[in-house]
């Protein structure tokens, strides 16, 4: 079993997100789940966008770093949307990541440094029609293509946090998948 450090997407730490959380712990990992939006959640992408352009990228990404505190480097990095620019930073960066599961989202590895790290497995989860995934599936498939331990999973359909069951967005069969791919993931990291 494997320690996970899961950041929410833009709408904050939903009900959907605890729930996803939740559904690893229920494979035997320890998932940790900070609150960086300090237990405010927003009904839509534009409200959660506009409240982190308010606190400010800055700020938010140094409680991500902070999130880390006292636990030990051997992390599985996950990020949910705007959770992956914290998530992707730290696998990338921080010694020790044991992986990363980018979901919905992934940043230019050249964002973080030259490339991506040899040593951390990477799975990168997005839909094929999601408009905010589109702006990304070029770094995503740069990534998949460069790093020897890098997939990249495409599903059907246009939802953006599909794996977010308190969400409109929710696509319960793509997030059994998904699911399924993450826990086949965590077991062979762990």
């Amino acid at each position: 079993m494997v320690e996970v450090l899961l950041f929410h997407h833009v709408q904050g730490l939903t009900d959907g997100v605890r729930a996803f959380a939740d559904d690893l712990r229920q494979s035997g990992h320890t998932v940790h789940t900070p609150d960086l939006f300090e237990g405010r959640t927003f009904g839509s992408l534009e409200q959660g966008m506009a409240y982190v352009r308010e606190t400010g990228f800055d700020v938010l990404g140094e409680r991500g770093a902070a999130a880390v505190g006292d636990l030990r480097p051997e992390l599985v990095h996950v990020g949910l949307s705007f959770g992956v620019t914290i998530a992707q930073k730290l696998a990338q960066t921080r010694p020790g990541a044991r992986g990363a599961l980018l979901l919905h989202a992934c940043i230019p590895v050249t964002e973080y440094g030259e490339s991506w790290p040899e040593s951390v497995p990477v799975q990168i989860h997005g839909k094929e029609g999601d408009e905010y995934f589109d702006e990304d599936l070029p770094a995503a498939r740069e990534l998949a293509a460069s790093a020897r331990s890098a997939e990249l999973f495409l599903y059907p359909g246009d939802q953006h946090l599909f794996t977010d069951s308190s969400l409109d967005a929710f696509d319960a069969e793509a997030t059994e998948l998904l699911l399924a791919r993450v826990r086949t993931f965590l077991a062979a990291v762990g």
